[in-house]
Protein backbone atom coordinates (compact mmCIF):
# COMPACT_ATOMS: atom_id res chain seq x y z
CA UNK A 1 0.00 0.00 0.00
CA UNK A 2 1.31 3.58 -0.89
CA UNK A 3 0.92 6.19 1.37
CA UNK A 4 0.95 10.10 0.70
CA UNK A 5 3.15 12.11 2.55
CA UNK A 6 1.49 15.66 3.39
CA UNK A 7 4.02 18.21 3.94
CA UNK A 8 3.44 21.40 6.38
CA UNK A 9 5.25 24.64 6.83
CA UNK A 10 5.76 26.21 9.92
CA UNK A 11 6.45 29.53 10.91
CA UNK A 12 8.44 31.73 8.10
CA UNK A 13 7.52 28.88 5.41
CA UNK A 14 3.86 29.01 5.80
CA UNK A 15 3.65 32.82 5.74
CA UNK A 16 5.21 32.39 2.65
CA UNK A 17 3.14 30.23 0.97
CA UNK A 18 0.23 31.75 2.17
CA UNK A 19 0.92 35.21 0.37
CA UNK A 20 1.91 33.32 -2.40
CA UNK A 21 -1.98 31.69 -3.01
CA UNK A 22 -2.82 35.28 -1.99
CA UNK A 23 -0.93 36.96 -4.64
CA UNK A 24 -2.58 34.47 -7.31
CA UNK A 25 -6.12 34.67 -5.83
CA UNK A 26 -5.72 38.73 -6.76
CA UNK A 27 -3.92 38.13 -10.10
CA UNK A 28 -7.03 36.03 -10.88
CA UNK A 29 -9.43 37.77 -9.77
CA UNK A 30 -7.96 41.01 -11.52
CA UNK A 31 -7.51 39.14 -14.45
CA UNK A 32 -11.04 37.74 -14.41
CA UNK A 33 -12.43 41.83 -13.90
CA UNK A 34 -10.97 42.92 -17.18
CA UNK A 35 -11.76 40.05 -19.24
CA UNK A 36 -15.24 40.65 -17.80
CA UNK A 37 -14.72 44.31 -19.42
CA UNK A 38 -13.17 43.87 -22.57
CA UNK A 39 -16.04 41.12 -23.49
CA UNK A 40 -18.63 43.79 -22.34
CA UNK A 41 -17.09 46.15 -24.74
CA UNK A 42 -16.84 43.68 -27.57
CA UNK A 43 -20.22 43.17 -27.47
CA UNK A 44 -21.45 46.58 -27.55
CA UNK A 45 -18.90 47.35 -30.50
CA UNK A 46 -20.12 44.54 -32.18
CA UNK A 47 -24.09 43.90 -31.13
CA UNK A 48 -24.90 47.80 -30.79
CA UNK A 49 -22.88 50.42 -31.99
CA UNK A 50 -19.64 49.31 -33.89
CA UNK A 51 -17.02 52.19 -33.72
CA UNK A 52 -17.87 55.37 -35.49
CA UNK A 53 -14.61 57.14 -36.74
CA UNK A 54 -16.30 60.19 -37.82
CA UNK A 55 -16.77 62.00 -34.86
CA UNK A 56 -18.85 64.95 -37.07
CA UNK A 57 -21.49 61.61 -37.90
CA UNK A 58 -21.69 60.35 -34.80
CA UNK A 59 -22.57 63.74 -33.34
CA UNK A 60 -25.51 64.12 -35.99
CA UNK A 61 -26.53 60.64 -34.97
CA UNK A 62 -26.78 61.21 -31.56
CA UNK A 63 -28.30 64.71 -32.05
CA UNK A 64 -31.53 63.13 -32.54
CA UNK A 65 -32.73 64.06 -29.03
CA UNK A 66 -35.67 62.01 -27.29
CA UNK A 67 -39.12 63.52 -27.66
CA UNK A 68 -41.70 64.27 -24.87
CA UNK A 69 -45.10 62.12 -25.30
CA UNK A 70 -47.86 63.21 -27.07
CA UNK A 71 -51.61 61.94 -25.22
CA UNK A 72 -55.31 62.36 -25.73
CA UNK A 73 -57.66 64.83 -23.71
CA UNK A 74 -58.35 61.46 -21.56
CA UNK A 75 -54.21 60.26 -21.69
CA UNK A 76 -54.59 57.77 -24.64
CA UNK A 77 -51.07 58.10 -26.22
CA UNK A 78 -50.42 59.21 -29.82
CA UNK A 79 -46.91 59.61 -29.92
CA UNK A 80 -43.51 58.09 -28.16
CA UNK A 81 -40.03 57.35 -28.76
CA UNK A 82 -38.42 53.83 -28.79
CA UNK A 83 -34.94 52.59 -29.20
CA UNK A 84 -34.06 51.79 -32.55
CA UNK A 85 -30.89 50.12 -34.42
CA UNK A 86 -29.58 51.94 -37.83
CA UNK A 87 -27.04 50.08 -39.63
CA UNK A 88 -24.26 52.00 -41.12
CA UNK A 89 -20.37 51.09 -43.17
CA UNK A 90 -17.48 52.69 -43.10
CA UNK A 91 -16.26 52.57 -46.70
CA UNK A 92 -12.80 52.10 -45.45
CA UNK A 93 -12.76 49.15 -43.65
CA UNK A 94 -15.25 47.57 -46.35
CA UNK A 95 -13.06 44.89 -47.65
CA UNK A 96 -15.33 43.97 -50.67
CA UNK A 97 -17.74 46.75 -52.17
CA UNK A 98 -19.51 44.03 -54.44
CA UNK A 99 -20.08 41.53 -52.53
CA UNK A 100 -20.69 43.81 -49.67
CA UNK A 101 -23.55 45.27 -51.11
CA UNK A 102 -25.38 42.38 -52.20
CA UNK A 103 -25.49 40.62 -49.09
CA UNK A 104 -26.76 43.93 -47.10
CA UNK A 105 -29.31 44.19 -49.85
CA UNK A 106 -30.17 40.05 -49.38
CA UNK A 107 -31.49 40.95 -45.98
CA UNK A 108 -32.19 44.45 -45.95
CA UNK A 109 -35.53 45.30 -48.17
CA UNK A 110 -35.69 48.57 -50.06
CA UNK A 111 -31.87 48.68 -50.21
CA UNK A 112 -30.54 48.32 -53.59
CA UNK A 113 -27.65 46.86 -54.25
CA UNK A 114 -26.22 48.68 -57.02
CA UNK A 115 -26.79 52.08 -54.91
CA UNK A 116 -24.92 50.87 -52.24
CA UNK A 117 -22.12 49.46 -53.79
CA UNK A 118 -21.46 52.84 -55.52
CA UNK A 119 -21.82 54.54 -52.31
CA UNK A 120 -18.80 51.68 -51.05
CA UNK A 121 -17.21 52.97 -54.08
CA UNK A 122 -16.98 56.71 -53.20
CA UNK A 123 -14.51 59.11 -51.77
CA UNK A 124 -17.27 58.83 -48.62
CA UNK A 125 -15.82 57.62 -44.95
CA UNK A 126 -19.32 57.08 -43.58
CA UNK A 127 -22.96 56.58 -45.16
CA UNK A 128 -26.07 55.01 -43.41
CA UNK A 129 -26.97 51.80 -44.98
CA UNK A 130 -30.43 52.12 -43.54
CA UNK A 131 -31.50 53.84 -40.73
CA UNK A 132 -34.30 52.02 -37.91
CA UNK A 133 -33.85 48.78 -38.85
CA UNK A 134 -36.39 45.64 -37.60
CA UNK A 135 -35.30 43.18 -34.66
CA UNK A 136 -34.61 40.13 -38.04
CA UNK A 137 -32.92 42.86 -40.16
CA UNK A 138 -30.76 43.77 -37.65
CA UNK A 139 -29.97 40.19 -36.29
CA UNK A 140 -29.12 39.44 -40.58
CA UNK A 141 -26.89 41.93 -40.77
CA UNK A 142 -25.10 40.74 -37.31
CA UNK A 143 -24.69 37.22 -39.13
CA UNK A 144 -23.05 38.63 -42.05
CA UNK A 145 -19.96 39.55 -39.63
CA UNK A 146 -19.20 42.09 -42.78
CA UNK A 147 -16.23 44.45 -41.92
CA UNK A 148 -17.04 48.01 -41.72
CA UNK A 149 -20.43 47.76 -41.08
CA UNK A 150 -21.54 48.75 -37.92
CA UNK A 151 -25.06 49.65 -36.08
CA UNK A 152 -25.67 52.78 -34.16
CA UNK A 153 -28.70 53.13 -31.48
CA UNK A 154 -31.33 55.80 -32.18
CA UNK A 155 -34.41 57.14 -31.30
CA UNK A 156 -37.61 56.24 -33.16
CA UNK A 157 -40.78 58.21 -33.01
CA UNK A 158 -43.85 56.09 -33.07
CA UNK A 159 -47.51 56.66 -33.46
CA UNK A 160 -49.69 53.82 -31.79
CA UNK A 161 -52.76 54.65 -33.95
CA UNK A 162 -50.97 55.03 -37.15
CA UNK A 163 -53.36 57.37 -39.76
CA UNK A 164 -56.17 58.25 -37.19
CA UNK A 165 -54.68 61.83 -36.44
CA UNK A 166 -52.11 61.99 -38.68
CA UNK A 167 -52.77 65.70 -39.94
CA UNK A 168 -53.10 66.98 -36.43
CA UNK A 169 -50.08 64.85 -34.74
CA UNK A 170 -48.07 65.56 -37.54
CA UNK A 171 -45.23 63.26 -38.27
CA UNK A 172 -40.67 63.97 -37.59
CA UNK A 173 -38.28 62.94 -40.20
CA UNK A 174 -36.14 60.50 -39.39
CA UNK A 175 -33.59 63.04 -37.04
CA UNK A 176 -36.03 63.34 -34.93
CA UNK A 177 -37.58 66.57 -36.55
CA UNK A 178 -41.29 67.90 -36.52
CA UNK A 179 -42.30 68.42 -40.08
CA UNK A 180 -46.03 68.87 -39.47
CA UNK A 181 -48.64 69.48 -37.29
CA UNK A 182 -48.11 69.59 -33.53
CA UNK A 183 -44.71 68.03 -33.98
CA UNK A 184 -43.64 70.53 -35.85
CA UNK A 185 -45.36 73.33 -34.42
CA UNK A 186 -44.22 72.28 -30.63
CA UNK A 187 -40.65 70.88 -31.97
CA UNK A 188 -38.66 73.35 -29.72
CA UNK A 189 -41.00 72.40 -26.96
CA UNK A 190 -40.64 68.23 -27.43
CA UNK A 191 -37.52 68.35 -27.81
CA UNK A 192 -36.83 70.41 -24.70
CA UNK A 193 -38.94 68.46 -22.32
CA UNK A 194 -37.64 65.01 -23.44
CA UNK A 195 -39.29 61.33 -22.35
CA UNK A 196 -39.14 62.57 -18.87
CA UNK A 197 -40.60 65.71 -19.25
CA UNK A 198 -44.82 66.56 -19.56
CA UNK A 199 -46.59 65.03 -22.32
CA UNK A 200 -48.57 67.71 -24.77
CA UNK A 201 -52.11 66.50 -23.88
CA UNK A 202 -54.04 67.52 -26.93
CA UNK A 203 -57.83 68.41 -26.63
CA UNK A 204 -58.04 65.73 -28.85
CA UNK A 205 -60.24 62.63 -27.75
CA UNK A 206 -59.22 59.54 -29.67
CA UNK A 207 -62.88 58.41 -29.27
CA UNK A 208 -64.42 60.79 -31.18
CA UNK A 209 -61.88 61.32 -33.79
CA UNK A 210 -62.68 57.55 -34.56
CA UNK A 211 -65.95 58.25 -34.94
CA UNK A 212 -65.88 60.84 -37.24
CA UNK A 213 -62.74 59.69 -39.16
CA UNK A 214 -65.03 56.61 -40.15
CA UNK A 215 -68.15 58.71 -41.02
CA UNK A 216 -66.09 60.75 -43.29
CA UNK A 217 -64.29 58.01 -44.75
CA UNK A 218 -67.83 56.27 -45.53
CA UNK A 219 -69.04 58.92 -47.26
CA UNK A 220 -66.36 59.76 -49.43
CA UNK A 221 -66.39 55.98 -50.24
CA UNK A 222 -69.58 55.95 -50.81
CA UNK A 223 -69.97 59.05 -53.19
CA UNK A 224 -66.51 58.58 -54.83
CA UNK A 225 -65.31 61.91 -53.81
CA UNK A 226 -61.95 62.89 -54.20
CA UNK A 227 -61.73 63.82 -50.31
CA UNK A 228 -63.21 64.86 -47.31
CA UNK A 229 -62.87 66.34 -43.86
CA UNK A 230 -64.31 67.00 -41.02
CA UNK A 231 -64.36 68.84 -37.64
CA UNK A 232 -65.66 68.51 -33.81
CA UNK A 233 -65.14 71.86 -32.14
CA UNK A 234 -66.31 72.56 -28.30
CA UNK A 235 -68.20 76.19 -28.53
CA UNK A 236 -67.24 77.61 -24.89
CA UNK A 237 -63.08 76.41 -25.13
CA UNK A 238 -62.50 76.35 -28.42
CA UNK A 239 -61.02 72.93 -27.96
CA UNK A 240 -60.50 70.71 -31.21
CA UNK A 241 -62.09 67.99 -30.04
CA UNK A 242 -61.83 65.97 -33.78
CA UNK A 243 -60.35 66.81 -37.00
CA UNK A 244 -60.17 64.77 -40.25
CA UNK A 245 -58.90 65.10 -43.46
CA UNK A 246 -58.81 62.52 -46.03
CA UNK A 247 -56.93 61.43 -47.97
CA UNK A 248 -54.48 60.84 -44.99
CA UNK A 249 -50.92 59.22 -44.29
CA UNK A 250 -49.01 57.03 -41.78
CA UNK A 251 -46.97 59.16 -39.60
CA UNK A 252 -45.12 56.47 -39.21
CA UNK A 253 -43.88 56.04 -42.56
CA UNK A 254 -42.46 59.50 -43.24
CA UNK A 255 -40.89 59.19 -46.63
CA UNK A 256 -44.33 58.71 -48.40
CA UNK A 257 -45.97 61.83 -47.55
CA UNK A 258 -43.40 64.86 -48.57
CA UNK A 259 -44.66 67.03 -51.57
CA UNK A 260 -47.70 65.04 -52.07
CA UNK A 261 -50.65 68.10 -52.56
CA UNK A 262 -53.70 65.11 -52.30
CA UNK A 263 -52.75 64.78 -48.42
CA UNK A 264 -52.86 68.73 -47.40
CA UNK A 265 -55.17 69.03 -44.59
CA UNK A 266 -58.38 70.12 -45.53
CA UNK A 267 -59.77 71.53 -42.68
CA UNK A 268 -57.22 74.11 -41.88
CA UNK A 269 -55.11 74.38 -44.71
CA UNK A 270 -57.16 74.01 -48.07
CA UNK A 271 -59.85 76.92 -48.16
CA UNK A 272 -62.98 76.34 -50.15
CA UNK A 273 -66.31 78.56 -50.81
CA UNK A 274 -68.68 76.65 -48.43
CA UNK A 275 -72.03 78.02 -50.11
CA UNK A 276 -74.68 78.41 -48.30
CA UNK A 277 -73.50 77.54 -44.89
CA UNK A 278 -72.29 81.41 -45.36
CA UNK A 279 -76.14 82.20 -45.11
CA UNK A 280 -75.76 81.71 -41.24
CA UNK A 281 -73.42 84.97 -41.08
CA UNK A 282 -75.39 87.28 -43.68
CA UNK A 283 -78.48 85.78 -41.21
CA UNK A 284 -76.95 86.61 -38.16
CA UNK A 285 -75.49 89.88 -39.44
CA UNK A 286 -79.04 91.65 -40.59
CA UNK A 287 -80.47 90.16 -37.36
CA UNK A 288 -77.70 92.44 -35.31
CA UNK A 289 -77.61 95.08 -37.58
CA UNK A 290 -81.36 95.63 -36.85
CA UNK A 291 -82.36 95.43 -40.35
CA UNK A 292 -84.56 92.80 -40.41
CA UNK A 293 -86.61 90.52 -37.75
CA UNK A 294 -88.63 87.83 -37.56
CA UNK A 295 -92.28 89.31 -39.06
CA UNK A 296 -90.21 91.27 -42.52
CA UNK A 297 -89.85 89.81 -45.91
CA UNK A 298 -88.26 90.11 -48.68
CA UNK A 299 -89.49 89.37 -52.42
CA UNK A 300 -88.51 86.32 -53.99
CA UNK A 301 -90.39 86.45 -56.71
CA UNK A 302 -87.96 86.97 -59.69
CA UNK A 303 -84.59 86.27 -60.01
CA UNK A 304 -82.06 88.79 -59.47
CA UNK A 305 -80.15 90.25 -62.42
CA UNK A 306 -77.15 92.57 -62.12
CA UNK A 307 -74.80 93.10 -65.14
CA UNK A 308 -74.02 89.84 -66.95
CA UNK A 309 -75.17 87.92 -64.17
CA UNK A 310 -78.50 86.17 -62.55
CA UNK A 311 -79.07 84.75 -59.27
CA UNK A 312 -81.55 82.44 -58.90
CA UNK A 313 -82.73 79.98 -55.91
CA UNK A 314 -82.02 76.36 -56.26
CA UNK A 315 -86.00 75.82 -54.93
CA UNK A 316 -87.76 78.88 -56.09
CA UNK A 317 -90.65 79.34 -54.25
CA UNK A 318 -91.89 82.60 -56.92
CA UNK A 319 -93.22 84.65 -53.69
CA UNK A 320 -92.33 86.43 -51.13
CA UNK A 321 -90.51 85.14 -48.15
CA UNK A 322 -90.05 85.87 -44.76
CA UNK A 323 -87.03 86.12 -42.71
CA UNK A 324 -87.13 82.93 -41.63
CA UNK A 325 -88.12 81.08 -44.88
CA UNK A 326 -85.89 82.93 -46.80
CA UNK A 327 -83.18 80.79 -44.23
CA UNK A 328 -85.05 77.43 -44.38
CA UNK A 329 -85.38 77.15 -47.93
CA UNK A 330 -81.94 78.55 -48.33
CA UNK A 331 -83.56 81.42 -50.67
CA UNK A 332 -80.36 82.93 -52.56
CA UNK A 333 -82.36 85.94 -53.56
CA UNK A 334 -83.65 87.00 -50.03
CA UNK A 335 -80.18 86.44 -48.87
CA UNK A 336 -78.71 88.95 -51.26
CA UNK A 337 -81.62 91.46 -50.28
CA UNK A 338 -80.69 91.09 -46.56
CA UNK A 339 -77.06 91.66 -47.15
CA UNK A 340 -77.52 94.91 -49.61
CA UNK A 341 -79.81 96.09 -46.61
CA UNK A 342 -76.48 96.19 -44.30
CA UNK A 343 -74.28 97.42 -47.18
CA UNK A 344 -70.91 96.67 -48.57
CA UNK A 345 -68.77 98.17 -45.50
CA UNK A 346 -70.94 96.71 -43.27
CA UNK A 347 -70.74 93.46 -44.08
CA UNK A 348 -66.82 93.41 -44.79
CA UNK A 349 -66.24 94.95 -40.83
CA UNK A 350 -68.97 91.64 -39.80
CA UNK A 351 -66.82 88.98 -41.77
CA UNK A 352 -63.57 90.77 -40.54
CA UNK A 353 -64.72 90.52 -36.96
CA UNK A 354 -66.09 86.75 -37.41
CA UNK A 355 -61.86 86.05 -38.45
CA UNK A 356 -62.31 85.89 -42.07
CA UNK A 357 -60.04 87.97 -43.54
CA UNK A 358 -56.86 86.40 -42.10
CA UNK A 359 -55.32 82.66 -41.55
CA UNK A 360 -56.89 80.81 -38.80
CA UNK A 361 -55.12 81.45 -35.33
CA UNK A 362 -54.09 77.84 -33.94
CA UNK A 363 -51.11 75.53 -33.15
CA UNK A 364 -50.88 74.07 -36.49
CA UNK A 365 -48.48 75.43 -39.21
CA UNK A 366 -50.24 74.36 -41.85
CA UNK A 367 -53.11 76.95 -42.10
CA UNK A 368 -54.50 78.43 -45.39
CA UNK A 369 -54.98 82.26 -45.76
CA UNK A 370 -58.21 83.29 -47.29
CA UNK A 371 -58.95 84.05 -50.45
CA UNK A 372 -60.54 87.69 -51.12
CA UNK A 373 -61.76 89.29 -53.28
CA UNK A 374 -59.71 91.90 -55.47
CA UNK A 375 -61.91 95.08 -55.23
CA UNK A 376 -65.20 94.50 -52.99
CA UNK A 377 -67.87 95.54 -55.45
CA UNK A 378 -71.91 95.12 -55.18
CA UNK A 379 -71.61 92.63 -56.62
CA UNK A 380 -69.06 90.48 -54.71
CA UNK A 381 -71.78 91.56 -51.71
CA UNK A 382 -74.17 89.95 -53.22
CA UNK A 383 -72.60 86.43 -53.98
CA UNK A 384 -70.73 86.49 -50.96
CA UNK A 385 -73.87 86.71 -48.99
CA UNK A 386 -74.82 82.80 -50.10
CA UNK A 387 -70.79 81.41 -49.99
CA UNK A 388 -69.20 82.22 -53.19
CA UNK A 389 -66.37 84.51 -53.97
CA UNK A 390 -64.86 84.30 -50.63
CA UNK A 391 -62.77 81.34 -49.25
CA UNK A 392 -62.09 79.99 -45.98
CA UNK A 393 -60.90 76.95 -43.89
CA UNK A 394 -63.03 74.43 -42.59
CA UNK A 395 -61.53 75.67 -39.11
CA UNK A 396 -62.65 79.26 -39.61
CA UNK A 397 -66.27 78.25 -40.72
CA UNK A 398 -66.60 76.27 -37.16
CA UNK A 399 -65.17 78.94 -35.53
CA UNK A 400 -67.70 81.22 -36.52
CA UNK A 401 -70.69 79.16 -36.40
CA UNK A 402 -69.85 78.61 -32.94
CA UNK A 403 -70.30 82.12 -32.08
CA UNK A 404 -73.32 83.39 -34.05
CA UNK A 405 -74.90 80.29 -32.69
CA UNK A 406 -73.25 79.53 -29.48
CA UNK A 407 -72.61 82.71 -27.23
CA UNK A 408 -72.30 85.51 -29.77
CA UNK A 409 -68.09 85.12 -29.04
CA UNK A 410 -65.35 84.47 -31.46
CA UNK A 411 -63.37 82.49 -28.94
CA UNK A 412 -59.46 80.87 -30.22
CA UNK A 413 -59.38 77.67 -31.24
CA UNK A 414 -56.97 75.25 -29.98
CA UNK A 415 -55.29 72.03 -30.66
CA UNK A 416 -54.44 71.71 -26.60
CA UNK A 417 -56.93 70.36 -23.90
CA UNK A 418 -57.87 73.68 -21.21
CA UNK A 419 -57.75 72.73 -17.55
CA UNK A 420 -61.20 72.22 -15.99
CA UNK A 421 -63.17 75.52 -15.56
CA UNK A 422 -61.27 77.44 -18.43
CA UNK A 423 -63.02 80.27 -19.79
CA UNK A 424 -61.65 81.81 -23.27
CA UNK A 425 -60.94 85.24 -23.78
CA UNK A 426 -62.53 85.81 -27.41
CA UNK A 427 -63.94 89.16 -29.24
CA UNK A 428 -68.16 89.02 -29.34
CA UNK A 429 -69.50 89.51 -32.55
CA UNK A 430 -73.45 88.94 -32.08
CA UNK A 431 -75.65 89.72 -28.98
CA UNK A 432 -76.58 86.71 -26.82
CA UNK A 433 -79.94 87.44 -28.47
CA UNK A 434 -79.13 86.83 -32.01
CA UNK A 435 -77.35 84.16 -31.31
CA UNK A 436 -80.04 82.34 -29.42
CA UNK A 437 -82.53 83.32 -32.63
CA UNK A 438 -79.73 81.34 -34.90
CA UNK A 439 -80.12 78.45 -32.68
CA UNK A 440 -83.83 78.40 -33.67
CA UNK A 441 -83.03 79.40 -37.04
CA UNK A 442 -80.87 76.11 -37.45
CA UNK A 443 -83.42 74.12 -35.88
CA UNK A 444 -85.49 74.85 -38.13
CA UNK A 445 -83.20 73.95 -41.36
CA UNK A 446 -83.10 70.57 -39.51
CA UNK A 447 -86.99 70.46 -38.82
CA UNK A 448 -88.48 71.57 -42.10
CA UNK A 449 -85.84 72.71 -44.25
CA UNK A 450 -83.15 71.24 -46.58
CA UNK A 451 -81.07 69.87 -43.90
CA UNK A 452 -84.07 67.25 -42.47
CA UNK A 453 -81.76 64.18 -42.98
CA UNK A 454 -79.29 65.34 -40.54
CA UNK A 455 -82.15 64.80 -37.83
CA UNK A 456 -80.55 62.95 -35.00
CA UNK A 457 -83.81 62.32 -32.51
CA UNK A 458 -83.40 63.70 -28.70
CA UNK A 459 -80.10 66.01 -29.91
CA UNK A 460 -81.97 68.42 -31.36
CA UNK A 461 -79.13 68.98 -33.95
CA UNK A 462 -79.52 72.24 -35.91
CA UNK A 463 -77.55 73.49 -39.03
CA UNK A 464 -77.14 74.61 -42.44
CA UNK A 465 -76.70 72.99 -45.65
CA UNK A 466 -73.94 73.94 -48.49
CA UNK A 467 -73.33 73.11 -51.78
CA UNK A 468 -70.64 74.81 -53.70
CA UNK A 469 -69.38 74.50 -57.04
CA UNK A 470 -65.26 74.62 -57.45
CA UNK A 471 -64.13 77.60 -59.57
CA UNK A 472 -61.68 77.01 -62.86
CA UNK A 473 -61.27 77.64 -66.02
CA UNK A 474 -62.87 81.20 -66.20
CA UNK A 475 -65.74 80.12 -64.15
CA UNK A 476 -67.66 77.80 -61.86
CA UNK A 477 -67.80 73.77 -63.04
CA UNK A 478 -71.06 72.76 -61.97
CA UNK A 479 -70.28 69.38 -61.34
CA UNK A 480 -67.46 70.01 -59.19
CA UNK A 481 -69.14 70.43 -56.01
CA UNK A 482 -67.91 71.29 -52.89
CA UNK A 483 -70.86 69.73 -49.83
CA UNK A 484 -70.88 70.52 -46.52
CA UNK A 485 -73.03 71.10 -43.36
CA UNK A 486 -72.30 72.96 -40.67
CA UNK A 487 -74.30 72.11 -37.14
CA UNK A 488 -74.73 72.70 -33.64
CA UNK A 489 -75.99 70.21 -31.17
CA UNK A 490 -77.67 70.45 -29.00
CA UNK A 491 -79.61 73.45 -30.54
CA UNK A 492 -80.78 74.42 -27.13
CA UNK A 493 -77.98 75.80 -25.26
CA UNK A 494 -75.09 73.98 -27.96
CA UNK A 495 -72.35 72.64 -27.08
CA UNK A 496 -70.14 71.06 -29.82
CA UNK A 497 -70.28 72.23 -33.46
CA UNK A 498 -69.60 69.91 -36.36
CA UNK A 499 -68.33 70.34 -40.08
CA UNK A 500 -68.94 67.89 -42.50
CA UNK A 501 -67.05 68.09 -45.69
CA UNK A 502 -66.95 66.09 -49.06
CA UNK A 503 -64.54 67.60 -51.88
CA UNK A 504 -66.50 66.54 -55.35
CA UNK A 505 -68.75 63.65 -54.28
CA UNK A 506 -71.10 62.12 -57.12
CA UNK A 507 -74.59 61.30 -56.93
CA UNK A 508 -75.53 57.67 -56.63
CA UNK A 509 -78.83 56.03 -57.28
CA UNK A 510 -79.82 56.13 -53.33
CA UNK A 511 -79.50 59.61 -54.08
CA UNK A 512 -81.26 59.77 -57.28
CA UNK A 513 -77.76 61.79 -58.83
CA UNK A 514 -77.63 64.44 -56.16
CA UNK A 515 -74.49 65.03 -54.83
CA UNK A 516 -75.69 67.94 -52.92
CA UNK A 517 -75.12 68.57 -49.08
CA UNK A 518 -78.61 67.81 -47.96
CA UNK A 519 -78.29 64.41 -49.56
CA UNK A 520 -74.32 63.66 -48.60
CA UNK A 521 -73.07 65.69 -46.17
CA UNK A 522 -76.18 65.83 -44.03
CA UNK A 523 -76.69 62.35 -43.16
CA UNK A 524 -72.86 62.06 -42.63
CA UNK A 525 -73.72 64.36 -39.80
CA UNK A 526 -76.78 62.86 -38.00
CA UNK A 527 -74.54 59.27 -38.03
CA UNK A 528 -72.11 61.19 -36.46
CA UNK A 529 -73.76 63.08 -33.92
CA UNK A 530 -75.47 59.89 -32.51
CA UNK A 531 -71.98 58.07 -32.14
CA UNK A 532 -70.36 61.09 -30.56
CA UNK A 533 -72.97 62.60 -28.26
CA UNK A 534 -72.75 59.69 -25.28
CA UNK A 535 -69.40 59.96 -26.09
CA UNK A 536 -69.43 63.50 -24.77
CA UNK A 537 -71.82 63.59 -22.37
CA UNK A 538 -74.44 64.91 -23.98
CA UNK A 539 -77.89 63.48 -22.67
CA UNK A 540 -80.52 63.17 -25.03
CA UNK A 541 -83.61 65.28 -24.83
CA UNK A 542 -87.19 65.65 -24.53
CA UNK A 543 -87.46 68.55 -26.20
CA UNK A 544 -89.68 68.79 -29.28
CA UNK A 545 -87.58 71.32 -30.61
CA UNK A 546 -86.32 74.97 -29.90
CA UNK A 547 -88.01 77.48 -28.49
CA UNK A 548 -87.72 80.38 -31.01
CA UNK A 549 -88.18 77.64 -33.80
CA UNK A 550 -91.54 77.33 -32.25
CA UNK A 551 -91.99 80.84 -32.33
CA UNK A 552 -91.08 81.13 -36.02
CA UNK A 553 -93.48 78.97 -37.31
CA UNK A 554 -96.18 81.61 -36.81
CA UNK A 555 -94.23 83.29 -39.75
CA UNK A 556 -93.87 80.62 -42.16
CA UNK A 557 -96.92 79.55 -44.82
CA UNK A 558 -98.81 76.51 -43.83
CA UNK A 559 -97.51 74.37 -46.09
CA UNK A 560 -94.43 73.25 -44.71
CA UNK A 561 -96.07 73.58 -41.08
CA UNK A 562 -96.90 70.00 -41.22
Amino acid sequence: MRHITTIEFDGVGKRAVDNARGRVRVAMAVFALVFAAISLRLVDLGLLSGEVTDKRVLAAAMDVAPRADIVDRNGVLLATDLTAISVYAQIPKVLNAHDSALKLAGVLPGVSADLLERKFSSDSKFIWVKRKVTPAEYDAVNRLGLPGIGFQREVERVYPHGNLAAHMIGYTNVDGRGLAGVERYFDDRMRKEGPRGEPLRLALDVRVQHALRNEIAASVEEFSALGGGGLVLDIHTGEIIAMVSLPDFNPNEPGNIANNPELINRMSHAVFEWGSTFKAFTMAMVLEAGKAGFRDSYDATNPIRISRFTINDDHPKHRWLSVPEVFMYSSNIGTVKMALDVGTEGQKTFLRKLGFMDRPHVELKETGAPLLPAQWKEINTMTISFGHGLSITGLQLAAAYAAVAGDGVLHPVTVLKMPPGYKPAGERVVSQETAVKMQGLLRLVVEKGTGRQAEAPHYLVGGKTGTAEKAGGGGYRKKSLVSSFAAIFPSINPRYVTVVMLDEPKGTKKTYGYATAGWTAAPATKRLVERIAPMLGVPPSDEPTHPVTHEIMQYIQPEVRS
